[in-house]
């Protein structure tokens, strides 16, 4: 049954084709939102808090602050609302779920910048 399901995305689930990016990385997501009979592109640009699942049912969580506030949006790798991921900073990160990220605010909430 697992081979079916997994032949059905294969075959059916379009994919886009994304950057390589990983937790702690600053990114930013455009995608399309429909309101009515308009379409609008809008972004989002945080740190990637995680990377979970695999294959078409792959998913990724980013956080960004707005204000005092942080909003954290899950987008799933294969959405086909994504139009393009643009990855602004590589950040270097010991762990591949900054869990501890979410409950550091002000300077501590920085992250150093891999070289690559």
């Amino acid at each position: 049954m697992e081979s079916l399901v997994k032949f059905v995305q294969d075959e059916f689930v379009t994919k886009n084709d994304l950057p390589e990016f990983s937790a702690g990385d600053t990114i930013t997501v455009y995608y399309e939102i429909k309101e009515g009979e308009k379409k609008r592109t809008q972004f989002f640009r945080g740190v990637v808090i995680q990377r979970r699942g695999s294959g078409s049912s792959e998913t990724f969580t980013i956080k960004k602050m707005s204000g005092t506030v942080g909003v954290e949006r899950i987008f799933p790798i294969n959405l086909p609302a994504i139009q393009k991921i643009e990855v602004e900073k590589r950040g270097k990160v010991r762990r591949a779920r900054i869990y501890y990220f979410r409950t550091l605010t002000g300077k501590k909430a920085r992250i150093k910048e891999a070289r690559r």
